[in-house]
């Protein structure tokens, strides 16, 4: 127990590990955002409604620029994020669970597809033909 006083007290003194754990619990808030469920819990529990909550939303836009896109292992997180700026999105999420599964479902057939080889070389196919 001392030890983790210790540690967070060493880790207030130091300003770049301060910002190092800030950027890594916002990293892993951010890639949870690509999980419908999570998404739907947060409507549930009313938190997308919270003006704080909608304004910490936009602050994490930050993760959508190049430098920091980079981290993100679950690119739907980013997605989800551009969907929770809409009052829309934050209002069907919570009262249509309908539409988490849509979302679920849509996530699974991408993740299923996106490196299928016939999906792959239908876009190169579909290249060759119109530069011909």
């Amino acid at each position: 127990m001392a030890e983790a006083k210790t540690l967070s007290t060493s880790q207030s003194s130091d300003p770049r590990a301060t910002n190092r754990a800030r950027f890594e619990l916002e990293l892993e808030f951010v890639q949870a955002l690509a999980n419908p469920f999570y998404l739907h819990s947060l409507a549930q529990q009313n938190i997308l409604e919270q003006p704080a909550f909608i304004n910490y939303l936009k602050y994490l836009l930050y993760f959508k620029e190049k430098d920091y896109a980079r981290f993100i292992h679950y690119p739907h997180a980013l997605h989800h994020l551009e969907l929770l700026q809409h009052p829309e999105f934050r209002a069907v999420m919570k009262r249509d669970e309908s539409f988490r599964e849509y979302l679920h479902q849509k996530q699974f057939d991408h993740w299923r597809t996106w490196r299928d080889p016939k999906n792959l070389n239908a876009t190169v196919n579909l290249e060759s033909t119109q530069s011909t």
